[in-house]
């Protein structure tokens, strides 16, 4: 991992609704430590209290990345903050409502007091949310930032999540072009969210020419890291200019995209269409047959990811015909059909692992407290995951969790897709009776 620069560039404080209010500066620091993250955003920096504590308590170290003034042992002094913020578009366009959520990266902390003015002056209420409801289009919003700081980064945030997206089936559009306009050519890159990976997003013609990055969009400190983007080190030394260049593709930065860490599509909470209230969870397929409306009460569904995926496809990839590889951990890596674009991994966060082992709740002390434990022993969650030698936890009495792990690196598990706000499940089944036909065909 010398080489390498985890980055979790999208999640939220404890000013932004339906967080934990122990989601300050400290408790993101120490999780993103627990992790193995060497980048993580501040999150909402627009909010007014929010903001004053990142001027109190952050020091800028590299340009455009901070590091903790009084940092604990317990958090890395290799980590780096990074300015990002999500906000939230609610606007009429073509006689239709758009809901459109989007993340921005600042170059520094003037900048962003700049952008805050801005927004105080077009009436946004930035004090009501840490991810604040404007009235401004996509093309205002644009116009708006690059008018104050050409550096600013503007993201598309979990571009195909059906209520608040750019791809959203209740929310959003069918195109770049449609939702951006005039600066369409400047969205270098988007983020596909729980529900998608990048097969799905390869498919969208549009977006080969597009960097695909993941975050986790984490409400709580144990969510961190669910999904992330790894940069590869071209040299020792780097800063916020350099990690913008990645995103643009600009080849002369000091990073450049090495792979992405994506959470298995199918956990997602809007990965099929359904309707929650009746129980009811359907693939493309059946939702055609069904006319988009639930079977039970004859309402429209909820249309998930891998409809509208399907609706905006050019062709529709599957990964039994995608190219593989596998790191020197036996991870496998998926890569697009030429391998002109960075490769992903698929996790399951480690916390799930235990609480599979253990057969109890994932939320339950007995799990925090082998999690811990297991970071203090062995590493931080991404190295247990992706990097380190099982052999490290079987050392430790805990060869059941290392043939999840090792099953779960080579994407040996069942689905059952989520749906309609409902978060999907994942089985991992070590017992198997024949380990050479699982491994010839894995179930995906």
């Amino acid at each position: 991992m010398k080489n390498l620069v985890i980055a979790d560039l999208h999640l939220h404080s404890k000013y932004s609704r339906a967080v934990s209010q122990k989601m300050d500066l400290s408790e993101i620091g120490y999780w993103a430590t627990q992790k193995g993250i060497d980048l993580v955003a501040t999150a909402d920096w627009t909010h007014p209290m929010w903001f004053r504590q990142l001027q109190n308590e952050l020091i800028e170290k590299e340009r455009g990345l901070y590091s903790l003034k009084n940092a604990s042992v317990s958090i890395s002094p290799k980590l780096r903050f990074v300015l990002a913020t999500e906000v939230s578009s609610i606007y009429s366009q073509n006689g239709q409502v758009r809901r459109i959520h989007t993340v921005i990266l600042s170059p520094n902390l003037k900048t962003s007091e700049r952008v805050i003015s801005a927004l105080n002056a077009r009436g946004v209420n930035l004090k009501s949310d840490g991810r604040p409801i404007m009235g401004l289009s996509m093309i205002e919003l644009c116009e708006l930032l690059w008018e104050i700081d050409e550096q600013i980064f503007v993201l598309p945030a979990h571009i195909w999540t059906p209520w608040f997206s750019m791809y959203g089936s209740k929310s959003g559009f069918d195109s770049i072009e449609a939702c951006f306009g005039k600066y369409s050519d400047k969205i270098t890159a988007i983020e596909t969210g729980l529900s998608s990976d990048p097969i799905m997003n390869w498919s969208i013609p549009e977006l080969e020419r597009r960097q695909i990055v993941s975050f986790s969009d984490a409400h709580s400190g144990a969510k961190l890291g669910r999904e992330a983007t790894v940069f590869k080190k071209k040299q020792e030394n780097y800063d916020y200019f350099d990690l913008i260049k990645a995103l643009k593709q600009d080849k002369t930065g000091a990073l450049e995209i090495a792979f992405t860490i994506e959470f298995f599509p199918e956990e997602g909470k809007y990965h099929y269409s359904g309707h929650r209230l009746c129980g009811v969870r359907l693939s493309p397929a059946e939702v055609k047959a069904a006319n988009g409306l639930c079977p039970k009460c004859h309402k429209p569904l909820t249309i998930g990811v891998m409809d509208r995926v399907q609706e905006l496809a050019d062709q529709l990839l599957e990964e039994a015909d995608l190219p593989t590889k596998l790191s020197h951990s036996k991870t496998k890596l998926i890569y697009p059909p030429k391998k002109n674009r960075p490769p992903f991994v698929s996790i399951i966060p480690l916390m799930e692992l235990i609480s599979h082992n253990l057969k109890v709740a994932s939320v339950s002390k007995k799990v925090l407290e082998k999690y811990h434990f297991l970071i203090e022993k062995v590493g931080s969650e991404f190295e247990i995951l992706l990097f380190k030698d099982l052999e490290e936890l079987e050392n430790l009495g805990e060869t059941e969790l290392a043939q999840l792990i090792t099953k779960m690196r080579q994407r040996q598990i069942r689905l059952e897709p989520g749906y309609d706000g409902v978060f999907g499940k994942i089985e991992v089944n070590v017992q198997t009776d024949n380990q050479e036909q699982i491994a010839q065909n894995p179930l995906f």
